[in-house]
């Protein structure tokens, strides 16, 4: 299921990341990749915000879509 349908304070394990080869090295290089954990902290209109690798990172719901929990 992409990252949008994650309720917040979920914890879940990035299956996959999609979209074209630009979106996808931008999204590894924030640490979304495949077998890591991330947290939903909350979600506002369908934007999300995350722990990430002990990072905190805000995602649009376009951006949160395209990975796959």
């Amino acid at each position: 299921m992409p990252l949008t349908m994650a309720t917040a304070g979920s914890q879940n394990t990035v299956k996959k990341v999609t979209g074209k080869d630009e979106v996808r090295r931008f999204l590894e290089s924030l640490g979304f990749v495949e077998g890591e954990r991330v947290t939903v902290v909350s979600e506002m209109g369908g934007n999300l915000i995350v722990n990430i690798k002990e990072a905190r990172i805000a995602l649009s719901k376009n951006m949160a879509g395209r990975i796959l929990v």
